[in-house]
């Protein structure tokens, strides 16, 4: 017969209206175990944490082992320290079946007896010790022999806890609705664009073709000019429809100000590629004269970052646009270091990816007519997400008029 197993264990912080305390025991009743509350304090101001110690007690070591690595995601974790358990990777790309998968949230390990806060913190990747450092490293490239963090034991999670009105962003929270107005939203989300930019932040925007569509474009553009954005991330297709738009007046043959398709509209997007080409790339284009407007013009003549990662169906694609996967990946990721606000303007495909590689510290706000864009964003993890549901072509005129004053 098996004997019940049981740890101590703790966790801080604003508990209650994180709504982590609820996630913490329903977890426990989940996995058929129980806990014993020892001790728990109240927070009673924004500053001020609650702290909470529980036994929890499983039918056996594996079960218990099991639920502790569950609650190691929501800011708990066992009283009694111990340092982390480190296994050699296998082979390149290879690591030990009980390796620990790491969130988004601010993580320390404990090597040597000493606590060591993990660098480079994203979600879905393992934990690799260097002498008194730790990294997150994508499984793609762990190399044969590297220590790998294992188990759940020496593993602390801070959850990015959702302060009473954190940024001032409490307006919002993580609803998402198409009931608010969208004014007093473009007002807040302009408010903390100035401050971010004033304390020397820098702000990220992943944006998709409807910017495009919906007349997006010149507002966009304006932002830019003004100095609001440091890197745009994107796909092939926000750059051709771009390039077609200040080219001929039409988006995928539409004319945006008429509003109807014009005739043989159907190959300007082919033609915006085909002078693009001709060009030898969208710097090369805007620096001899033949591309004079649009939100890839405002980035070559700005000097604002930007970076294209192709799909499947792309059309070309442009010389720019970076069709190796693993490339546009690795591209994506060095853009969005030390960002703190990023902004996502109707592309779900690019937008979910962008969310799997910030920290949970990084502000995000998503703009899009779908309300389930931004569910599928909170659902796969980036949980610091807010959601405008609203036409982003509109949008963007709001937010250009308030980023004007």
């Amino acid at each position: 017969m098996q004997r019940m197993a049981s740890e101590t264990i703790e966790a801080q912080g604003h508990l209650i209206d994180s709504g982590l305390l609820s996630a913490i025991f329903d977890k426990i009743i989940e996995h058929k175990a129980s806990y014993e509350v020892l001790t728990f304090t109240i927070g009673r101001t924004n500053d001020d944490a609650s702290r909470i110690r529980m036994r929890v007690t499983a039918g056996d070591k594996a079960s218990l082992a099991e639920l502790l690595q569950h609650l190691t995601t929501f800011g708990a974790h066992p009283e009694r320290e111990r340092d982390a358990l480190v296994k050699p990777a296998e082979k390149d790309s290879c690591v030990p079946d009980d390796f620990y998968s790491t969130t988004n949230h601010r993580t320390q390990v404990r090597v040597g007896g000493q606590w060591v806060d993990v660098e480079k913190q994203r979600m879905d990747a393992v934990i690799v010790v260097a002498g008194d450092r730790a990294e997150c490293k994508k499984l793609r490239d762990v190399k044969a022999g590297e220590p790998v963090i294992c188990g759940h034991g020496g593993i602390r999670v801070t959850p990015e806890f959702r302060d009473r009105d954190r940024h001032g962003f409490a307006f919002m929270s993580n609803d998402v609705s198409s009931e608010r107005r969208v004014e007093g939203s473009v007002a807040r989300i302009a408010a903390m664009i100035r401050e971010v930019k004033k304390a020397g932040g820098r702000i990220a925007v992943v944006a998709g073709p409807v910017v495009v569509h919906t007349g997006g474009v010149e507002h966009f553009a304006a932002i830019i000019r003004r100095g609001f954005v440091d890197v745009v991330l994107a796909g092939n297709a926000l750059a051709v429809h771009d390039v077609e738009f200040a080219l001929s007046g039409t988006s995928l043959g539409i004319d945006l100000i008429q509003g109807a398709p014009v005739e043989q509209g159907h190959r300007n997007h082919m033609a915006a590629i085909n002078t693009v080409n001709r060009a030898g790339g969208l710097r090369q284009a805007v620096e001899t004269g033949v591309l004079q407007s649009g939100v890839m013009y405002e980035c070559v003549k700005r000097g604002v970052d930007f970076v294209l990662a192709g799909s499947i169906r792309d059309d070309g694609p442009l010389p720019d646009t970076l069709m190796d996967l693993v490339e546009a990946q690795e591209r994506y990721a060095a853009a969005l270091a030390n960002v703190q606000l990023v902004l996502m303007l109707s592309s779900m495909l690019h937008s979910i990816g962008v969310g799997n590689m910030l920290p949970s510290w990084v502000r995000v706000v998503c703009v899009d007519i779908n309300p389930a864009v931004v569910t599928k964003l909170s659902d796969r993890g980036s949980s610091q997400t807010v959601g405008v549901v609203t036409d982003v072509g509109l949008f963007l005129h709001r937010l250009a008029e308030a980023l004007r004053d």
